[in-house]
């Protein structure tokens, strides 16, 4: 599936240098290679430039009707520029476009910036898992926007 943004697309190996730059200053730990090779990977990047260095990065799975969003980082030097809102913006574009019923993330409590652009694009927090991150112990939030396979509106959840 083409995407829609000529700024975002599926990551590369010529990405890899970049993405990992991304990746060790947002103390993420992804490999690549073995995303890239993964069927049910979706990883893109988003470049300021058609032809420069990525400088945000999202990895999403796709499993049957579900979408479950694993990272999403930006480089220090290029956040609040709208560049996570863009990749998010695309992520539920593409859910809608392959008719998608869920699409799923976790989020550390104190990520309070990230819950608030969660939330802007429909993002609902539905639960908390207890002491997730191995890490601190922190909680996470879990959080998800539930589509109509048919109209791709974001349907209410449940109380």
């Amino acid at each position: 599936m083409t995407l829609a943004s000529p700024l975002i697309g599926r990551l590369t190996p010529s990405d890899f240098d970049a993405v990992r730059a991304i990746l060790a200053v947002s103390g993420l730990d992804v490999d690549l290679e073995a995303e890239l090779a993964r069927q049910i990977a979706e990883p893109w990047v988003l470049r300021c430039q058609p032809s420069g260095p990525a400088v945000a990065f999202l990895l999403a799975w796709s499993v049957f009707d579900e979408l479950q969003l694993l990272d999403m980082a930006t480089h220090p030097e290029h956040r609040r520029q709208g560049h996570s809102r863009a990749l998010l913006t695309e992520l539920l574009r593409f859910a809608r476009a392959r008719r998608k019923r869920l699409v799923l993330l976790e989020v550390r409590r104190s990520n309070l910036p990230a819950i608030a652009l969660y939330e802007s694009v429909g993002f609902q927090t539905t639960g908390v898992r207890r002491g997730y991150y191995s890490d601190t112990g922190e909680d996470a939030l879990e959080m998800r926007i539930t589509l109509d396979p048919d109209t791709g509106e974001i349907l209410p959840e449940d109380s």
